[in-house]
């Protein structure tokens, strides 16, 4: 009787398995993915992608960008996971994973007695197999889906090995809201791959697939956390590590990588894949590589928040970074912000992109063009006393210096090093707006887009708007000797286009052989500034009017770095200049750049001499001249000898000037400085030794003795001055100035005219000042 009873039960427990088996006999196979191309190539609804990686230059992950189900999905073969998580997947979700053939019977008849205990469901009964159909073709939870998924599941076992099986659970199943395979959440949540998760970190992640939501580490890691220790203790149970392993690990905190870790570039990531950035390349195995270094971008990042952070006080709550690879354009390190998340301080801006004013940092640029066009040079003397420029609404425009001083006659070196604003403006001028907008524009300063007559001389001091990566790449162009390369934001991108010469090489190498002179600093940065380094590096400062921004770029041969530092508001910034904001900033960035690409000596093209130069006219020196400076000059430049310096007779009581026929016990010989009448005012408010005008009663003045000096002198246009037409066929206007000791005359050409306002047609010009019985005169070239 027993017997019977027990036949019949197990007839009535196995009829249900045995026509659950034979419905799945006719149920299709599903091809499970394999990622690793093992098992048969992927086809079918059991096709997914892998979401985009995008990573830095040597396959460090920067952001998995989802795919098109809105997912984070990374696919690997099962030998790729490691030990650990597939072992706690097991344990947590299907100990008999190995003897079962796709439905536990067991586990069902203790759901079933638990349920009818309880009087609710009280536990699963879900095979590894059984969730992974359910999720192949996303059944509902209703009780014929239910054992569709059971009959599936059965299926799936007949026609794949338990390997193929738990890959495609790993590859397929959330492992939290919206991250698709155990891959792509240990790379979310841990920011490592399976293979390298702590006992405790790949219990967690087993934990997660019971409720990706209630289990998110994100939002519910407490209940994550005792979760997770139950699964451990199943580990435990199953033996796959040992009482004291399991304590370990559930001493261990969950401790999350960050949203955005300081090698993530989430700005650049977002740039790129918007194509902000030039074309985005087609991605190769499901990974797009970048050019960014994952190590230096690390150094940027956390410089930028440090420099704000020591900044708060001073009102500055932004800081930007771009590094470039000179040779090939590809950007090493890109931070929009230092903190992309930062709400309070606008982090979400891309300060690389931003149009800013780049204050000074466009002078070298002016300066380039003035020794390709004018003639210039290094020692080449400019005015820096208080001039008045035409503005471009009429209103006339007169430039001061940061530090609110004048300085007389400058020689260019000194004038580019330490940022006087005069000089720029007077070089400009010259030169036309016209004629340095388009070369700002040949740089690749396109956001530079309105009419010439818009930004005015102005524009010698950065009043224009450019995006910082753009003035990086100019900067990048000096380095290269005049060469221009696109920016490029993917590995080995920027090998394929070939450079286009721009500037003039030697123009070039004069500007970065002023950049990289510290001497030619000292006049406004003092000795061993942040611009200084223990290597050779071309650096330059800007500060925009009104504090809202300031800026250093600067390069070696074999990178350029660039450094904004400001607010996204444009709200401005208190006492916070270039040396004092961007300055630190850059230093700490160029440091670390350098240790990327250990930085190498400036090479000097031919064609360039040394020349000993009187440091005060920038002429070759005279007998006369106290101080004497080497520079560097094209060769066949030719240098007058210095004018600036006279060495003459005076009255020992008087100071006034001694007649020959003066007694020698009277007579001291001095040297004095005979300046062009533009720097009188000049000289005499800053007590400059001047040659004196008068001779001393008791030593007159004989038929010998030289008692004149210019009474006029033509300041501007200089002598062989040359001029451009626009390309839209304007004619180029000029204004001349005149410095004299009476009112002066002038005459174009031979004929007089009434205004000191000229517009000169193509070719050669006279312009002739006169006052008194004194005449000065000069010739310029319109071309």
């Amino acid at each position: 009787m027993l017997r019977r009873l027990a036949a019949f039960l197990a007839l009535v427990f196995a009829l249900p398995f045995t026509m659950l088996g034979v419905y799945a006999a006719f149920v299709p196979v599903l091809p499970l993915d394999d990622a690793a191309g093992e098992g048969g190539a992927p086809a079918g609804e059991a096709t997914r992608a892998d979401s985009l990686r995008v990573t830095d230059r040597n396959g460090v992950l920067l952001r998995d960008v989802r795919t098109g189900d809105g997912k984070r999905a990374r696919r690997l073969p099962l030998a790729a996971f490691g030990e650990r998580v597939p072992r706690a997947v097991i344990a947590a979700e299907d100990k008999r994973f190995y003897s079962h053939a796709g439905v536990d019977a067991l586990a069902l008849a203790r759901a079933a007695w638990d349920g009818a205990s309880a009087g609710r469901v009280a536990s699963g009964a879900s095979t590894l197999t059984q969730q992974l159909a359910r999720t192949l073709v996303h059944a509902p939870r209703t009780t014929k889906a239910k054992l569709e998924v059971m009959a599936l599941a059965l299926r799936l076992e007949a026609a794949y090995s338990k390997e193929q099986i738990l890959e495609a659970y790993l590859n397929e199943i959330e492992f939290g809201p919206n991250v698709r395979g155990a891959e792509a959440a240990a790379e979310l949540y841990f920011g490592k791959p399976c293979s390298e998760l702590s006992l405790a970190e790949a219990a967690a992640i087993a934990s997660i697939p019971r409720g990706p939501t209630i289990y998110d580490p994100t939002r519910r890691p407490e209940q994550l956390r005792r979760r997770r220790d139950r699964v451990l203790d199943r580990i435990e149970d199953a033996g796959l590590a040992t009482r004291e392993e399991v304590a370990r690990a559930k001493g261990e905190p969950i401790v999350l990588a960050p949203r955005f870790s300081p090698s993530a570039a989430p700005h650049l990531v977002a740039a790129l894949l918007a194509g902000r950035l030039g074309p985005v390349p087609a991605p190769e195995g499901g990974e797009l590589r970048t050019s960014i270094v994952a190590e230096l971008q690390t150094e940027a990042t956390v410089a930028a928040r440090r420099t704000i952070d020591a900044l708060g006080e001073q009102g500055v709550t932004a800081a930007s970074v771009v590094v470039l690879d000179n040779d090939s354009g590809e950007i090493l390190a890109y931070v929009g912000s230092p903190d992309a998340t930062d709400v309070a301080r606008l982090g979400g801006n891309d300060g690389v992109l931003a149009l800013r004013q780049p204050g000074s940092a466009l002078k070298p640029f002016v300066y380039e063009l003035g020794m390709e066009r004018l003639g210039l040079v290094p020692s080449s003397v400019l005015p820096d006393v208080e001039l008045s420029f035409p503005g471009p609404d009429g209103a006339s425009f007169r430039p001061r210096n940061y530090d609110g001083t004048f300085h007389g006659p400058v020689l260019l070196r000194d004038a580019l090093g330490s940022s006087f604003n005069i000089p720029a403006v007077h070089v400009a001028e010259r030169l036309g707006v016209a004629a340095v907008l388009e070369r700002l524009r040949a740089l690749g300063l396109t956001s530079l887009d309105r009419e010439a007559d818009h930004y005015g001389l102005a524009l010698a001091l950065g009043d224009g708007e450019v995006r910082l990566v753009d003035l990086a790449n100019a900067y990048a162009t000096l380095a290269r000797g005049g060469l221009a390369r696109p920016v490029v934001a993917t590995a080995g991108g920027g090998g394929s286009v070939e450079p286009a010469r721009v500037l003039d090489e030697r123009a070039a190498f004069l500007v970065t052989h002023v950049l990289t002179d510290p001497s030619a600093r000292l006049a406004s940065f003092g000795d061993d500034s942040v611009l200084e380094l223990p290597f050779e590096v071309a650096a330059k400062t800007g500060t925009s009017k009104g504090y809202r921004d300031n800026v250093t770029v600067g390069y070696t041969p074999e990178v350029t770095v660039a450094v904004w530092v400001g607010n996204f508001d444009g709200s401005p910034m208190r006492g916070v200049s270039g040396i004092t904001g961007a300055g630190p900033l850059f230093h700490e960035v160029m440091s670390a750049a350098a240790r990327l690409r250990p930085p190498t000596p400036f090479a000097r093209p031919e064609g360039l001499v040394d020349v000993e130069v009187c440091a005060l006219s920038g002429h070759r020196p005279g007998a006369d001249c106290p101080h004497r400076r080497l520079d560097v000059v094209p060769e066949g430049t030719e240098l007058a000898t210095c004018e600036m310096h006279r060495r003459a007779r005076v009255d020992r009581l008087s100071g006034e000037r001694a007649g020959a026929s003066c007694s020698p016990r009277f007579v001291e010989e001095r040297v004095f400085e005979v300046l062009p009448p533009i720097y009188a005012d000049w000289a005499r408010a800053a007590r400059r030794p001047l040659l004196p005008s008068t001779f001393s009663e008791r030593c007159p003045a004989g038929p010998e003795d030289d008692a004149t000096s210019h009474a006029v002198r033509i300041v501007y246009p200089r002598d062989g001055a040359r001029f451009f037409v626009e390309p839209s066929g304007r004619r180029p206007t000029i204004r001349v100035r005149v410095a004299s000791s009476g009112e002066a005359s002038l005459r174009l050409d031979g004929r007089p005219v009434p205004d000191a306002v000229l517009v000169l047609g193509p070719g050669t010009h006279t312009i002739a000042a006169a006052a008194g019985g004194a005449r000065d005169e000069v010739t310029v070239t319109v071309e």
